[in-house]
C-alpha cells in the first residue's frame, strides 16, 4: 500500500442516487453521497439526472470531473467529505467536518484547538477515533467564529482571549 500524504485517487465511479465510489492511491475505498450538495450548492446542480454519470479522473487524480459540464471536486474535498460520511463514530465526524469546513492547515488547526499537529494528522486521517474532548472543541471553536463574526478568528496565533466578567 502506499502512502498518501495527500489524497490522490486512482478510480471513480458513479454509482445510483449520485454517489461515487473512490479508490485513492493508497488502495482506500470510500463511497460519496453528493445527494445534498447537489441541492446545497448552485454550481453542481447541473449534475442532476444523467449528467451525474458523466464523471472521470481529473488532473492525474487530483479531481474528479464531469467535462461536457466544467466541473471539478478536488480530491482532498471528496477525501474528507467521504471520510466525514463512513466515520465509526460521531466525535470523529464532528472533527473531519470541522477540518474540511475551515480549511485550516494542520499548524493552525492544532493551535486553534489546543493539541499537537501529530494529534491532528492522526485524527484527520479517519483511522483513530476522535475523542470527545476533541470534537467538543470543534464546536466550541464554531460557536467562537459566529460570535466573533470573523472567519477564522484564531488563524493568526490560535489563542482566544477569556474576559471574565468583574
Amino acid at each position: 500500500m502506499l502512502p498518501m500524504k495527500r489524497p490522490r485517487l486512482t478510480r471513480v465511479q458513479a454509482l445510483p442516487d449520485y454517489r461515487l465510489a473512490l479508490t485513492f492511491i493508497d488502495g482506500q475505498q470510500l463511497t460519496l453521497d453528493l445527494t445534498h450538495d447537489l441541492q446545497a450548492y448552485p454550481g453542481l446542480q447541473p449534475l442532476h439526472g444523467d449528467a451525474f454519470n458523466g464523471v472521470e479522473l481529473g488532473d492525474d487524480g487530483w479531481s474528479v470531473e464531469w467535462p461536457e459540464l466544467d466541473i471539478q471536486i478536488g480530491a482532498d474535498t471528496l477525501y474528507l467529505d467521504a471520510l466525514a460520511q463512513n466515520a465509526s463514530d460521531e466525535n470523529t465526524r464532528i472533527f473531519i467536518d470541522w477540518r474540511a469546513r475551515t480549511g485550516l492547515p494542520l499548524n493552525q488547526a492544532a493551535e486553534a484547538l489546543g493539541v499537537s499537529t501529530r494529534s491532528i494528522s492522526r485524527y484527520s486521517s479517519g483511522r483513530e477515533a476522535v475523542p470527545r474532548s476533541l470534537a467538543l472543541a470543534c464546536l466550541g471553536w464554531d460557536f467562537l467564529q459566529q460570535q466573533t463574526n470573523q472567519q477564522r478568528a484564531a488563524e493568526e496565533n490560535g489563542r482566544y482571549v477569556v474576559t471574565r466578567k468583574p
